[in-house]
This record gives C-alpha cells, structure tokens and sequence, in this order.
C-alpha cells in the first residue's frame, strides 16, 4: 500500500488500517521533525484517498480534487513558495513564510465545491504552524464541517498550534529515524557521501532531509571558513579577521548555519560545553536583525578571552 518509506513503521501501520476499514478521519496532523518522511507519506496517503494509479502519482498536486498549500512571502504583491522564489532567484526575506489568511479561505472555497473524480477532496496544509490568529480560526470553521473531504497537517511543532486545532485531528506521530535508517535513505537517495561526515549526522539529529540539507550548505561554505580552528584564535585581530571573512563571504542563512556547525564542532573536538551558550547567544542575536560582523567579533573575543583564562 505504502512504498519506499523507511522508518515510520507506526504512521503506516495506522493509515494503513484507515484506509483497510474506510475509517477516514475528517482530519490529520502528521506531527514530527522536517526532513523524516512526512510529505512523502502524505503524497502516498493522498494518492490512495483518490484512488489513484501509480502513474497519476506524478501530477498528484495539480488533481482536481487535492489541493497542497505551502506558506508563503509576500512579493511585488503576489504571494510566492519557498520553492517559487528559489526557481526565480529571488532573494529570500528575513522573515518567516506564513500559511496566510486569504490561502485558508481559497481552501475553503475549494472545500465547498463537490469532488470531480474521486470520492472526496483531500488537502495538505504544510508548516501549518505558520499561521496566524486569523488563519487558524478560519481553519477551525472548515474542520467542524468538513463535508466530503480529509485534512492533512504537516507540523514540527505542535506546540506552535492553537489547542483547539491540535484536538479536532487525529494526531499520527513522526519519529526521527535509527542511523541505520538514515544509512538506508542516504544510500538510497544517492548522498552516501554523506556518511563520511559525522559531524553533519550529529547536526541532523535522525533528519536524512537535514542531513542533506547540510551537506548542500556545506558545499558552499569555503573550507578554510569550515576549518577554522576556533580553539586555537589566540589573538583579537584573529577573531576580528575572522568575523570580517564570515561577514563578508555569507548571507544570514549561511552564517546562522555556520554558527551550528561549529557549535559541533566546538563540542566534539573540545568536548567543552560551558561556551557553547555563547553560539546560541548569538544566532539569537543574528535573528533579531543585530549586525552580523560585530556578533561575529563579540562571540570570537569572547571565546578566546575565557581560552586564556582558563589555559
């Protein structure tokens, strides 16, 4: 029924047996870290809700009787995708995408209307932690009246939900993979390279998503930012040679990246973790719009200052 998902044995096992006994949910919240499965399972939870071949799988999000929505940028006033922006080249903000108000409403549109071809409608709602106030509760009207039609909500964070939306789904738990599993998926999706790099394992915490993700940021990061060796800056204009290239060579993604990546690095060649509040110090810093290079020259100095006091 479900093919080629490693690792959410419990997920599968659960839908599988919604679908068997054509006991359907109104509504579902997959809940669990990005980058283990979720989507991936959803497609193949939709596909089967619609009755779909193997063969109409490829044009799953553009079927008459689906609709997936993904939060959202504000652009020249149109609203745009993570992935839209990127396929244009266009810079992405500061800010958070947003699952918006006038998105939920479109969906409600689309929920008012009677299936075409299959025997319901079926929605996807990625990052539906994005929303807002206002988006949540219109959310909440069309799930107390779904009508002919099944909810999917993909969130990390269920926290970040409103209660009462969280209690109107029926929660189906996402589990971060075994690092057998990742061996698995890695190997299977061609990025075995990666399990060379434990550093970038440990960064994606049972997330074979993340794990390629950093491995993708990774390779854009110079190596001698990527080596530098932060136990050994033993002089103030070292660090502050150091901030400049970091300022100078990345963008706020990549240094907030970078900041994690040597957060790890730090722990594992050190294995001290009394500085290690420093790096969260400042990537808090860098999401609140401080300037990059004097948080960059206040982490180093600091860092090498407690070094000496405590050599």
């Amino acid at each position: 029924m479900f093919s080629g998902i490693i690792g959410q044995s419990a997920a599968i096992e659960y839908l599988s047996r919604a679908i068997a006994t054509q006991r359907i949910a109104p509504a579902y919240l997959f809940a669990g870290p990005e980058g283990i499965g979720r989507s991936l399972v959803a497609e193949q939870f939709l596909s089967l809700l619609l009755d779909l071949s193997q063969t109409d799988q490829r044009t799953l999000k553009n079927h008459p009787d689906s609709l997936w929505i993904a939060p959202t940028y504000k652009h020249k006033n149109k609203l745009m995708t993570v992935v839209q922006m990127q396929k244009q080249d266009i810079p992405l903000p500061r800010s958070h995408p947003q699952i918006r108000l006038v998105q939920i409403r479109e969906m409600t549109q689309f929920l008012s209307q009677a299936p075409l071809e299959a025997s319901r409608l079926a929605v996807v709602i990625e990052g539906a932690e994005t929303m807002n106030e206002a988006a949540a509760n219109a959310l909440l009207k069309s799930l107390e009246e779904p009508g002919q039609a099944t909810l999917i909500l993909l969130s990390p964070n269920i926290d970040a939900l409103i209660p009462t939306l969280v209690s109107r789904c029926q929660r189906i738990p996402f589990r971060r993979l075994a690092s057998d599993q990742m061996a698995q998926v890695l190997k299977r999706t061609e990025y075995s390279e990666i399990l060379d790099h434990p550093q970038l394992l440990k960064m994606a915490q049972g997330s074979p998503g993340w794990a390629i993700a950093h491995w993708q940021q990774q390779q854009s990061i110079s190596p001698d930012l990527l080596q530098a060796d932060l136990g050994h800056l033993n002089t103030p204009l070292a660090c502050l040679g150091l901030a400049q290239k970091i300022d100078q060579a990345l963008d706020l993604p990549s240094q907030l990246w970078l900041l994690d990546y040597y957060q790890q690095l730090y722990w594992r060649t050190y294995g001290n973790s009394v500085l290690l509040h420093l790096f969260e110090k400042a990537k808090e810093q860098l999401r609140h719009y401080a300037q990059p290079r004097l948080v960059w020259e206040v982490t180093l100095l600091t860092l090498i200052e407690h070094q000496t006091h405590s050599s």
